[in-house]
């Protein structure tokens, strides 16, 4: 543990957003897996399904909390496993 008064600041911010992220990065994987769950059912609630995921994508890259390139890759995957589980 630090010693110095803003040192000890910074490790209980550093706590706080790491819970933060974690949560968010749960709430996308959550997302995804609905997403790939709902292929086989309603179109329309397919597509706000993806749509939720784009945007939780896009909010995570502009928090911070995701790499824009990551954010991509995640989009890009689950585009590519919809398509191939709808076939």
């Amino acid at each position: 543990m630090a010693n110095i008064k803003s040192a000890k600041k910074r490790v209980l911010v550093a706590k706080r957003n790491t819970e933060r992220n974690v949560a968010f990065k749960s709430s996308i994987k959550t997302a995804v897996k609905k997403a790939l769950s709902l292929v086989k059912g309603d179109k329309n609630e397919l597509e706000a399904a993806i749509s939720k995921v784009y945007q939780l994508c896009d909010k995570a890259v502009g928090k911070g909390i995701l790499h824009k390139n990551t954010a991509a890759r995640k989009k890009s995957r689950l585009t590519k496993a919809i398509n191939k589980l709808s076939k």
